[in-house]
């Protein structure tokens, strides 16, 4: 079991933050956002990490499950939690360290997520993951492989040479697994993307159909359908935009050609970004429709993504999505019993909801909440942190403020 009181000892020392409760406790930060993003980021991580890092995740991490799935989902949590959790810290591991505090706290994490990385595709560790056994892995795969994306210097080109034999085979492995005609089109894409960016064979007839799929099931103003048909729910923001973002961008720099198809998708994003900042209320809440809710913040990484690439739309200010982010994160993370007395995340949207999650929620999904926190892929002095706080679009309408009309995009 990791030590609970390693966030006091060493997590944090010399930034100067108050420390997490890990009941999930009312948070009253004494610090600026950045450090309180990486105070939370922390956390959610830290019996993730420690854990798999000595081969103890799954001897250690609690499988909360829908009623009836309790025997189906330890099959696949566990890399759900890994690669969930990769895909949302990558970014800010990608700085790499150095010697301020935040810095050396990159070290001992980049630390821990290679070691952990050895042990989940090791076949003789005792928490080898499972990446080809039932549909689930495929999705997790691709979390995984995301995360190799946003991350290449300090993830995916440090990785060590019979590790990342490992890693080759086991995404190759996830090959046996269909996709739905969905959003998973995406999974499957994104995996191939993952090993022509380690520079293996990869497929491109898979790339190829998610991406004109994917074309095909766009409804207008920045909005996919989750195959055919529309969903209201935050899909386009857990997996479509994100992916089909990195996807196109990572084939427009192995080849121009396929640069017009990556401004496209991007445009439809920003717009997407726009909207998502729009749907953040002046209390920092955001609607609870649509499936997969126990996600939480994750329901922002589009706007997060748009963020890390600098690419707001220009009626957007950076520091008014930070300030909109840090509402949301705040009020999920402080609602009560949203991690479990050892630091492990519990079902829920706001607080621990165990009826929220459906059939295919387990413990180890819970870390895509993750994902809303790419913006700390920019450094401390972008103007994303270093700026003075704004209110956002909510805020100042709620307010009275006098605000621009808002238009659908064309095309």
């Amino acid at each position: 079991m990791f030590r609970r009181d390693f966030l006091k000892t060493s997590f944090l020392a010399g930034v100067g933050t108050s420390v997490l409760p890990s009941s999930g406790a009312s948070i009253i930060p004494k610090t600026n956002d950045r450090d309180y993003w990486v105070q939370t980021l922390t956390k959610i991580a830290d019996p993730v990490l420690m854990n798999l890092s000595q081969g103890k995740l799954k001897a250690t991490m609690p499988v909360e499950a829908a009623r009836g799935q309790e025997k189906d989902r330890p099959q696949y949590t566990y890399l759900e939690a890994f690669g969930r959790l990769l895909a949302g810290m990558a970014p800010w591991l990608e700085i790499g360290p150095d010697d301020t505090p935040e810095g050396k706290l990159r070290q001992k994490f980049l630390d821990l997520v290679h070691q952990s990385l050895k042990m989940s595709v090791n076949p003789q560790s005792p928490d080898f993951m499972n990446f080809n056994q039932g549909g689930q892995p495929v999705v997790d795969a691709a979390f995984l492989s995301h995360a190799l994306i946003r991350a290449p210097k300090q993830l995916r080109d440090k990785i060590e040479p019979e590790t990342r034999t490992q890693l080759i085979k086991a995404l190759q492995s996830s090959r046996v697994i269909k996709p739905y005609y969905s959003n998973w089109l995406l999974f499957s894409a994104m995996i191939e993307i993952a090993l022509l960016s380690l520079g293996e064979q990869w497929d491109a007839m898979r790339v190829d159909y998610a991406l004109k799929e994917h074309q095909n099931w766009y409804k207008g103003d920045g909005v996919y359908g989750d195959g055919p048909e529309f969903h209201f729910d935050y899909y386009n923001s857990y997996v479509i935009h994100p992916m089909l973002v990195d996807i196109t961008k990572t084939l427009a720099e192995h080849d121009k050609q396929h640069e017009e198809l990556y401004q496209t998708i991007l445009h439809r994003a920003q717009r997407y970004a726009a909207i998502q900042e729009r749907l953040i209320s002046p209390e920092g809440t955001f609607p609870p429709v649509g499936r997969s809710l126990a996600y939480r913040f994750g329901a922002f990484q589009a706007l997060a993504q748009v963020v890390l690439m600098e690419k707001l739309s220009n009626e957007i200010k950076p520091t008014q999505v930070r300030s909109a982010l840090t509402a949301v994160i705040k009020k999920t993370i402080s609602a009560p019993n949203t991690f479990n007395k050892n630091g492990w995340l519990q079902i829920g949207f706001c607080g621990h909801q165990p009826s929220i999650g459906e059939t295919y929620i387990s413990t180890g999904s819970l870390y895509l909440c993750t994902t809303g926190m790419l913006p700390l892929g920019l450094p401390a002095t972008n103007e994303f942190w270093s700026a003075p706080p704004l209110d956002w679009t909510a805020k100042k309408a709620w307010s009275g403020i006098d605000l621009p009309t808002d238009h659908a995009i064309k095309g």
